[in-house]
């Protein structure tokens, strides 16, 4: 019984042995890539649902005639889910983009993450505007290409002083053996 209760406690202190060091690292601070859309979005989207503004929205239908609605409180984590279509700042395609920063007038930065030739991922290209440490505007382009569709879509989205006032997706979808389709939605904030 004793050399039992002599295993159990060697064995113990080998788990407590192997455990961590260190305090697990916050995924809120965690170092990225690129940009950090995804921790934008949730950051816009908290701040959106907070202050509840209302959305007019304009749509294009498929007759080609523009349809505008109001919306006094839309679901904004889902309104703004398109756009995370645009997320490069994963683990798998670090070194997959070219970085280019330049100084915009007034003190800005504007830094454009283009695919290099070769890469599949459909984020072809994606520009961030920012002032200080806020982001004036966001925009990318998302295309696939393949044997059974073709789709290639633009995303623009576009804040001032942290606050969203419009947003914009436009694309075209084209499905083998269908007539390709045309859509683009606007979104205004806060009228």
């Amino acid at each position: 019984m004793r050399k039992a209760a002599r295993y159990l406690t060697a064995a113990l202190g080998l788990l407590a042995a192997c455990g961590p060091t260190e305090p697990a690292p916050n995924p809120a601070l965690r170092q990225t890539s690129y940009f950090n859309l995804t921790g934008f979005l949730r950051e816009l989207s908290a701040q959106l649902s907070r202050t509840q503004p209302a959305v007019e929205k304009q749509v294009l239908l498929l007759d080609g005639q523009q349809e505008t609605t109001r919306v006094a409180n839309p679901d904004w984590t889902k309104e703004l889910q398109i756009f995370q279509q645009a997320d490069i700042d994963k683990p798998a395609l670090r070194g997959q983009y070219l970085v280019d920063s330049a100084a915009t007038p007034g003190g800005g930065m504007r830094r454009t993450y283009r695919r290099r030739p070769g890469v599949s991922h459909p984020v072809e290209q994606l520009t961030v505007i920012s002032q200080g440490n806020q982001v004036q505007q966001l925009r990318a382009t998302v295309a696939q290409d393949n044997p059974l569709v073709y789709s290639a879509k633009r995303l623009e989205l576009n804040c001032q002083n942290g606050q969203l006032t419009t947003y914009r997706v436009r694309g075209v979808q084209k499905l083998i053996l269908f007539d390709s389709v045309q859509y683009a939605v606007r979104g205004v904030v806060g009228l």
